[in-house]
């Protein structure tokens, strides 16, 4: 560790073999695992190699986010039905825009990982034989999903952390990213590191300037969840992808976020067998009166009703594909008309879904067989919701309590929510970036495709991490690195990053919180789970109007907090061109409905009859989505020179490797290494 005075700032530079950036499930694992392998090939004492930089240790969505019982995607462990690694894959790129190469990796690591869960003290339940339980999630054949409960996410982290700790690595908290350091052009091209600032010890006069300067960068911060206004992430996760598009990664199917239902004063999605206990849905108007039992209208019978409320339980993703014909995701659009009128919707769990005249009282056996068969073999039959969600799962009832929420006595508001971005920056099948030595892991890496089984984001990062520390190790090596050669630019740099600051000091300047209420307005309203080409290009066009803005004007910052918070909306500026210029090239490639989002069209399929566009009177209708995309993947990469600050390719699907090799010739290539080439 050594400091410098550059710009009037005092610096701090720290120098590892690799630095992780964020704290999650991802990046915990892939710290243990690269300390394992250094460990094996001689290192004794990683720690002084291996470092974690992390905006807040408690924070992000692997700490902070769940749902009844947050959903670990892997192979099947069931003693009576047989699974393999192709099947697996094949279940990951059912949707399209998934690259095999990757798909076949998460299903041959996914056991592994799954295990190492395990010792590490993750409390996946098991039957008395053994037997790691399964269910059946969304976009799931088999039986594959498990749960350590509404918790497993946090778990996992905890588990992992407890882990790390034992190797002594250093976890640098409350560590503000404000730069990613580049070096070297063409081929040679190389992040040499993150700038941040210490929030902890920031002030008017003292930036607090860290350097990490690290022979490889794997980023595992997270999605930016705060750029919708209508959010189930975490509060203030904002991700790092403005700083990662600077530095030249690629982003890779930025359009594929995931929507669902989910709970607004707590931020919590509401799947599994919170719809499962089939609890009442109501609207209100903006005071809490008025109460009105909106779905009965589109529904022609209560058994039709309540089994669509049961089937957003392991069909809890927002699918445009599941509308038509009176099917659960129509529940989702009913939900989001609610809200565009300004009206509230609320799940309550003391009294069954209620019907209108025509219909008759609320009964199980009266259910569609999926829900009925389901209900019965849970032993799930009891007279109220909150009674059949206590008898199923009493944890998913005790989280909302934890959070000041008693579904005993009081309805819980939700609303349709970006929950997961399925995309994200582009990677080959050892989760490595367009720039070599940079890896991206978890939600930052884009390889989950249009859809996803429920959970597989978890085995993703998982097996993300793993491969990512296994290339490291065995293939870029140990050994420290040294930038002597470069320093100069690395100082160059510097002085730019704070010399920016010196624009956030004005009182002339944007307020951040402002900028960042803006962005979310124009994601939730434009690049959400509803969208239209025109509308979309008129956000595009604000967008950038607003990154100019900020260059020109700079923000107007008078305190500590205010300076991160203009360091952030900044970063989100420029992330939400690029996700809405993606939104754009997509829409007007004719790509459809899909994945998670609706893509509406006056010469569209109908939604209902009774669904109706405000603007002109008439049934809502959507564009059925254009498969023959399935096969690419749309990159967006930032350009400066563009109009639009980003420039747009496609790129084939890469498949699956398919070559399968004898023993003894496969052991060779392992020994040689020829397997990282």
């Amino acid at each position: 560790m050594k400091t410098k005075q550059i710009a009037n700032q005092s610096v701090t530079f720290h120098c590892y073999n690799t630095i992780i950036v964020g704290s999650g499930a991802a990046g915990m694992n892939c710290a243990v695992h690269l300390c394992e392998f250094m460990k094996g090939k001689g290192i004794e004492n990683p720690a002084e190699r291996v470092a974690v930089i992390t905006a807040g240790l408690g924070l992000g969505a692997s700490r902070m986010s769940g749902s009844d019982k947050q959903t670990y995607y892997k192979m099947g462990t069931s003693p009576d039905i047989a699974d393999s690694a192709e099947e697996f894959a094949k279940s990951l790129t059912a949707a399209g825009c998934c690259h095999g190469d990757s798909a076949l990796a998460e299903g041959i690591g996914s056991l592994r990982e799954f295990y190492h869960l395990v010792q590490a003290g993750v409390p996946f339940p098991t039957d008395s034989i053994g037997t790691f339980i399964g269910y059946k999630t969304d976009h799931d054949p088999y039986e594959r999903a498990t749960s350590a409960g509404p918790k497993t996410s946090r778990f996992m982290s905890e588990c992992l952390q407890k882990q790390l700790e034992q190797y002594n690595v250093k976890i640098h908290d409350t560590q503000e990213a404000v730069g990613l350091l580049r070096v070297g052009s063409g081929e040679s091209k190389r992040i040499a590191g993150i700038v941040t600032i210490d929030k902890k010890n920031v002030d008017s006069s003292n930036l607090a300037i860290n350097v990490f300067l690290g022979a490889n960068i794997i980023l595992a911060a997270g999605g930016p969840g705060e750029m919708f206004k209508t959010t189930v992430y975490p509060k203030g996760q904002l991700g790092i992808h403005g700083l990662a598009f600077k530095a030249g990664l690629i982003g890779a199917n930025l359009t594929e976020s995931q929507f669902g239902l989910a709970s607004i004063k707590f931020r919590w999605n509401v799947s599994g067998t919170y719809m499962q206990a089939l609890p009442r849905l109501f609207s209100t108007d903006a005071d809490g009166k008025d109460e009105k039992e909106f779905l009965t209208n589109f529904f022609p019978s209560m058994s039709k009703m309540a089994t669509n409320i049961f089937l957003k339980g392991y069909q809890w993703p927002f699918d445009p594909q599941r509308i038509e014909n009176l099917q659960s995701s129509l529940i989702d659009i009913l939900v989001f008309n609610e809200t565009q009128k300004d009206r509230r919707v609320f799940m309550d769990f003391l009294h069954n879904p209620a019907g209108s005249d025509s219909m008759d009282e609320f009964d199980i056996d009266a259910l569609e067989p999926e829900a009925k068969e389901y209900l019965q073999k849970a032993g799930a039959l009891q007279k109220t919701p909150i009674e059949r969600l206590a008898h199923m799962n009493t944890p998913a009832i005790e989280i909302y309590e934890e959070n000041g929420i008693d579904l005993y006595s009081e309805p819980l508001e939700i609303a349709v929510c970006a929950q997961h971005n399925n995309g994200g920056f582009a990677v080959d099948k050892w989760w490595q970036s367009n720039i070599p030595g940079t890896f991206v892991i978890g939600e930052m890496a884009s390889t989950h495709g249009v859809k996803r089984p429920g959970g597989s984001a978890l085995n993703a990062g998982q097996t993300g991490g793993l491969r990512a520390a296994q290339y490291i190790v065995n293939v870029n090596g140990c050994e420290m690195p040294d930038y002597s050669d470069v320093q100069s630019e690395v100082n160059r740099q510097l002085s730019d990053i704070i010399a920016n600051f010196e624009r956030y000091k004005g009182t002339s300047g944007l307020a951040p919180q402002k900028v960042i209420e803006e962005i979310r307005n124009r994601m939730t309203a434009s690049g959400g789970h509803i969208r239209e080409l025109n509308d979309a290009g008129r956000a595009l066009k604000d967008a950038i109007e607003l990154c100019k803005s900020i260059q020109q004007k700079g923000f107007s910052v008078k305190d500590k907090k205010s300076l991160v918070g203009a360091i952030q909306a900044e970063h989100l500026a420029l992330t939400s061109v690029a996700f809405l210029k993606a939104v754009v090239e997509l829409l007007a490639q004719g790509s459809g409905s899909r994945g998670s989002h609706l893509v509406l069209a006056e010469d569209g399929v109908e939604i209902h009859d009774d669904v109706i566009d405000k603007a002109t009177g008439k049934p809502l209708k959507f564009k059925p989505e254009n498969q023959a995309l399935r096969s690419s993947i749309l990159h967006i990469e930032y350009d400066e020179s563009s109009p639009d600050l980003f420039g747009s390719t496609t790129v084939k699907l890469r498949p699956a490797p398919t070559d399968r090799k004898a023993f003894e010739p496969a052991w060779q290539d392992y020994r040689e290494g020829k397997i990282y080439s």
